[in-house]
Formats: C-alpha cells, structure tokens, sequence
C-alpha cells in the first residue's frame, strides 16, 4: 500500500516521540553554540596570558567563520544527497575533535588553522539540524520546532559564558576546550544510534522505506510493513543543486534570505566575539565580561522561544519585522549609553539581555523562515546556502569589531549592530514566502 509521507507529517499530531526527536536534534546545537563562543569568552585571558592585543585575535574569529560558510554550503548540498542526520552527526563530530585540539595551540596561527577547521563543522550542523527537525513535525509545528533547535545557539553560548565566569582565573582556559571538544564527540557517538533520519529525506529513497515505515509507526502512524511512500506535499523541486535556489518562483526569496541572514550574523557576532571585550576594556573584569555575553544569550534564548510561539499564530513576517525594530531601538540606545565601571552596571545588563534577545530571536527564527521557503528536495541546500552566505556578516564581524573599538569606543560599536539590523529590517520585508499565521 502506498502512503504520502507528507500528508500524514502534516496532518498528525506531535506526539511525545516527535517532541523527544527535536529534543534530540536541539541537544546538537547545544554543544554547537558552546563551541562556537568559547573562543569569545577566553579572548580577554588570552590576550592577558600572550601579551597581544585584541585585534590580533582578528584572523583567528575569522577563520572560524569562513570554517562556518564553507560548512553551511557542503553540508546543506551533502544533507539533501545523504541524509540530514548523517551530515549533522558527522558535523558535530568534526567541531568536536577540533575545538579538544584547540587546547594544545601555542600561538594565533595554530589557533586560526583550528578554528577554521572547527568553523566547517560548526555551521555543517546548522541548516541539518534545522530541516531535520522541521521535517520530524507537521507544517503547522515547524516554526516551533526549528526556532527550538536554533535557540539553542544562544542557549549553548549561555553556557559557555556560564563556565568562563565560573572556571576563568581559578583554571586554565584550556581546560574550557577539552570540556567543550570531548562533550559533542561523546554525544555524537550515542546519537548515532539514537537519532533517525529524516523520514522526508527516506521517502525519496526507496531502498529506505522499511526503515521509514517502522519510523513512521513510531510517530503514530499505522502504516503496513511492506508500504510504498511518496511525498505529494513538496514536489516543487526534483533536485537539489544550487543553481535552482535562483529558479524564478526563488529567486527574490534566496536574494532576501541571503541578505538578511548576513546582516544580522554581522549583528549576533558582534556581541558573540566582541561583547566580553567591550566589557573588559571598558574596566570591568572578566567575570563581569562573561556575564555580558550570557545576558546578551539568555535573553536570546526566551526571545526566540517567544517569538517561534507567536510566528504560529500571527505568522513570520509581523513578528520578525516588530522584532526588527525593537532590536535597532535597543542597539541605538546601548550607543547613546556610558559602557564604564564609573555607571550602575544593572541598566548595560538590562539593555544587553533586551537588544540580545531581540537580535537572537530574529536570527534564530529566521531558519523556520528558511525552511518554510524551500521544499524538501533542496531544503537543506537552501538553508545551508542562506547561512553559508549569512557568514560574510559573521566573517566581516571579526575585522569591524575591533575597527569601531578603535574609531569611537562602545559608541560605535553599538551603532554598527545598529546599522547592520536596519538592513536587515529590509532584508526580511522583502521576503514573500513568510510562515503564515493561524
């Protein structure tokens, strides 16, 4: 008998097994957010241990980041053409390995080499991840399910802020990346039997429906052991090369997407890599530094669980554009601010957890806009293609951090994340496919 593997998906309920599969998925990104901040938490005990500045460590963020955009590009084409988990577990298993490496590095060269290596699994886990758990749900549980898995990010780099104000200055920040390397190679090997595939991605393989339909069957779905699958619901492409990202009902969508997701990682990586030595600089010592990224992360992570809640009933592009707002309101403001020990520190961390979760959540809810975008065939293609070309703002981060230190101090510091979230205000209104509301 023949089943459409779309249809059930969407017209399902989300049981406790789907939500324990996007439990799974969003643990990845977990260990991927840590990864991905640590070298930020560590910058200001580094710089103090070497005797350099800060702009040395310039070449070092941005070839992690370059590491990400070549990951999200390679892994989103190798998770539609081998599977999503596959490319995600591998991915995890990659930035892994590198960042335990990176706790034997000896000079800025070493530590750039390895972080770009880390970079290509670090942003390789994204757009899987993100499709992966978009496609464990029906199409009415997306938004949620994706903004859970990405709001992770920040939830991650809470964490890594978490242990640099806990561990720095009572233990060496090596130790930071044996923990944070050994973590996601452990539970990379577990997931591996744990985490199934995308049963989207094995309706596509008919080789694979046995495997789909005893999937299928865990998801609630009495489906025969001998059943054939299709997936009638997204037929809109047969492939998954680059190139059909700019097919005419894409291309002002990709061009948007592209957009937007660069100019806000300009933003997120601003406050990822910069915002603890903002802090340091400013006379505040590294404790106080690490719990500056954390209110910028924390208030990241209920932004985003708030706003994928609200995308599913008002839809993307009224929240994401309110948002959008708000955050350039919040980063003009933090301009205007004195950032000195000299001032109450309460309202800096109030301003930073408000414009942080603000800038967060739009980053983070972006992917469920992503993944709304395209169909299954080319989904993580193009998820993976919009973060890989998301890169050149978090690439641009690791060079005009220290450049608006340097002209104008936090002042205009704040006024470039300003800037950069205005273009993205743009970016997003230009999108046509938004997630629609109830």
């Amino acid at each position: 008998m023949k089943y459409d593997i779309g249809a059930l998906l969407d017209s399902g309920r989300t049981g406790g097994y789907q939500r324990w599969l996007v439990f799974l998925t969003a643990l990845t990104i977990v260990f991927d957010g840590i990864d991905n901040q640590l070298l930020g938490v560590v910058i200001p005990t580094v710089m103090d241990e070497w005797k350099v500045p800060r702009s040395a460590f310039a070449p070092a963020v941005s070839a992690g980041l370059a590491g990400m955009m070549v990951g999200g590009a390679l892994s989103g084409m190798a998770g539609d053409r081998f599977g999503r988990r596959r490319a995600l577990l591998t991915s995890m298993a990659l930035f892994g390995a590198t960042t335990l490496a990176i706790a034997g590095v000896r000079n800025i060269s070493e530590l750039a080499m390895l972080r770009f290596v880390a970079g290509i699994g670090l942003g390789g886990a994204l757009p899987n991840a993100a499709t992966l758990a978009a496609e464990f749900v029906s199409r009415a549980g997306r938004p949620m399910a994706v903004t859970a898995t990405i709001v992770c990010v920040p939830l991650g780099g809470t964490v890594a802020g978490l242990l640099g104000n806990r561990l720095l200055g009572t233990t060496d920040w090596r130790m930071l990346f044996v923990a944070g390397g050994a973590a996601p190679l452990l539970a990379a090997a577990v997931l591996w039997r744990a985490l199934p595939e995308s049963p989207r991605f094995l309706a596509r393989h008919p080789s694979r429906w046995p495997d789909l339909a005893r999937l299928a069957r865990r998801l609630g779905h009495p489906v025969t052991p001998d059943a054939t699958f299709e997936d009638s619901t997204e037929r809109a492409s047969a492939g998954a090369p680059l190139s059909s990202l700019f097919n005419p009902g894409f291309r002002r969508d990709t061009v948007a997407l592209w957009f937007s997701f660069s100019s806000c990682l300009l933003a997120v990586y601003l406050g990822f890599s910069w915002l603890p030595t903002v802090l340091a600089g400013a006379g505040f010592s590294p404790s106080v530094a690490s719990n500056g990224i954390t209110a910028f992360n924390v208030g990241g992570v209920i932004g985003a669980l708030a706003s994928g809640a609200i995308m599913s009933r008002v839809g993307s592009r009224p929240a994401m554009l309110t948002m959008a707002v708000l955050a350039i309101a919040g980063a003009f403001t933090l301009s205007q601010m004195t950032i000195s020990t000299t001032v109450p520190l309460a309202p800096i961390m109030i301003m930073l957890t408000i414009t942080g979760g603000l800038i967060n959540a739009i980053q983070t809810t972006m992917y469920a806009l992503a993944t709304n975008v395209y169909p299954s065939a080319v989904r993580a293609t193009g998820v993976g293609a919009a973060t890989a070309f998301g890169r050149t703002g978090a690439i641009l981060s690791g060079y005009a951090g220290p450049w608006a230190l340097s002209l104008g101090g936090s002042s205009s510091y704040f006024t470039m994340i300003t800037v950069a979230m205005t273009i993205c205000l743009l970016a997003l209104a230009s999108v046509q496919r938004h997630v629609p509301g109830k």
